[in-house]
């Protein structure tokens, strides 16, 4: 009953945490000042109520099946082999936010390879898919996964947990903000300030047009949180940045590439 009960516990909050973090950009963005955003909006077309409900429901699905490998990263025997430490004076403190930023990488290679896998035409219909039934993306797609797709990407934090020293501290940021840059990759509108196309950071860090690129063309755009594995395996969709630069030049009135037709139809 105990181990039920501590399940339970998890899982409640981590449902409190998708509905906030997914529900208040939702809420801002499409509702409250949905007509002030309208400028960085990414596809023109609208999801429906149903597209949302249907979303939040395989979400809540997937949180069942994440809770579950939390559970036993964090509280099961098997915790006793992993690299997970409790004092934090065992490391020092500048290990906090380099175990997290590790787990990021690692994450985005993960995410990557497997993404790219569930996109092999022989499991794809019925594992992938159900998550590219939001071909217009919002922030309740963020956990919106079959049940198999919920139990291969929950196996980042077993991968992470048994290669990196992590504190408790470090699970808690790469839970929550890992899960803060796929709710803005599912956004379905475009944040960036005009400043990072031209900054080097536009070259390393995905966007929210990245993502969105990958649910409309359901090709290309695989990794998650870096664009190195779409570069070094040339899977990066060929006209990102033209879509990318079209969204800004909406938003802030300034060209910032030529004027042309950006369809991508065809690619792949």
């Amino acid at each position: 009953m105990e181990i039920i009960a501590q399940y339970a516990k998890i899982y409640g909050i981590s449902v409190l945490r998708y509905a906030v973090l997914s529900g208040i950009p939702f809420i801002v963005f499409y509702f409250l000042f949905s007509s002030k955003f309208i400028k960085s909006k990414i596809q023109e077309r609208a999801a429906s109520s149903k597209d949302f409900v249907g979303e939040i429901v395989h979400s809540l699905q997937s949180l069942v099946v994440l809770t579950l490998m939390g559970y036993i990263v964090l509280f099961s025997p098997l915790r006793t082999y992993s690299l997970i430490y409790h004092d934090i004076a065992q490391f020092p403190l500048w290990w906090l936010p380099v175990s997290f930023m590790l787990s990021l990488v690692v994450h985005d290679t993960y995410f990557y390879w497997m993404h790219r896998l569930l996109h092999h035409k022989a499991i794809f219909t019925f594992t992938h898919k159900v998550h590219h039934k939001s071909v217009n993306p919002s922030p309740w797609v963020s956990y919106s996964f079959h049940f198999i797709e919920a139990f291969t990407e929950s196996l980042v934090l077993l991968v992470a947990a048994f290669i990196i020293p992590m504190h408790p501290i470090s699970i808690l940021l790469f839970t929550v903000i890992g899960f803060l840059i796929n709710v803005y990759g599912h956004l379905g509108f475009e944040l960036m300030p005009k400043r990072f196309r031209s900054s080097v950071l536009f070259q390393i860090f995905n966007t929210s047009v990245y993502h969105n690129l990958h649910h409309s063309k359901f090709k290309g755009n695989y990794s998650l949180y870096f664009r190195f594995w779409d570069k070094w395996m040339k899977t990066e969709h060929p006209h990102y940045e033209k879509t990318y630069d079209m969204i800004q030049e909406k938003r802030f009135g300034k060209a910032t590439a030529l004027n042309q037709d950006f369809s991508t139809s065809n690619y792949l």
